[in-house]
């Protein structure tokens, strides 16, 4: 009950759960799907607030690249799910360690760099844990780490930070949707074992990366 509680509570924070959110919009094709934000301009988004467009169009694409594999995670039980969420959690934790290092590079505002510092602190410590639990249950599944790899690499999130003339903003509109995957993974997690490192992980990356959510939306919602 306390962790059906947890799910409720945390999963009210993410964007999806909120009207005009991710969740009633229509996803893109997985086939062939272009990686538009670039292109898109920095307007506000009428739907989110503090979004703009292109922010809006990375939670879409992330979301779109992310189903195919959360729908074959689901499927999954015991220490398959297991091995298989933390092998997808490994290289989803390091896409969020070097964007928030591509933003320190350029950043000013002390608040941004100060999240970024704290995720690179938090995902690293949880990276060595999982790394080191994984080696005890049959090591990863390779399949599943390779995939979300590819996903890094399609939305490249850290070159985005780079090019753009708001990296902090680029920053928090990219950490957005890539916290609420992490979290939608999380809550399945919290379904699917009863495993208690994963369920301690699962209970700690919700708690973290939903406060976390409001706290950027905060910050753009101030900084149009």
């Amino acid at each position: 009950m306390k962790r059906a509680l947890l799910t409720l509570s945390l999963l009210a924070l993410l964007p999806g759960a909120r009207a005009g959110g991710m969740d009633g919009m229509a996803m893109p094709g997985m086939s062939g799907m272009p990686m538009t934000h670039m292109s898109l301009p920095m307007t506000p988004s009428p739907t989110v607030p503090g979004l703009s467009r292109m922010g809006l169009q990375m939670q879409l694409d992330m979301r779109a690249m992310m189903m195919p594999m959360m729908n074959d995670l689901a499927r999954l039980s015991g220490r398959s799910f297991e091995r298989a969420f933390m092998s997808m959690m490994i290289p989803h934790h390091q896409s969020a360690i070097d964007s928030s290092r591509a933003v320190l590079e350029r950043a000013q505002d002390a608040q941004v760099r100060a999240w970024a510092t704290q995720i690179i602190e938090d995902q690293t410590r949880e990276i060595a844990q999982m790394q080191a639990q994984l080696r005890g249950y049959g090591g990863p599944n390779a399949a599943m780490m390779a995939r979300m790899m590819q996903m890094n690499r399609m939305m490249d999130m850290p070159a985005m930070i780079r090019a753009s003339s708001m990296p902090e903003r680029t920053f928090l509109e990219g950490m957005i949707p890539h916290h609420a995957a992490a979290n939608e993974k999380a809550n399945l997690a919290l379904q699917r074992t009863q495993d208690a490192f994963v369920l301690d992980l699962a209970e700690r990356i919700m708690t973290a990366q939903a406060g976390e959510i409001r706290d950027f939306q905060g910050w753009l919602r101030a900084h149009p």
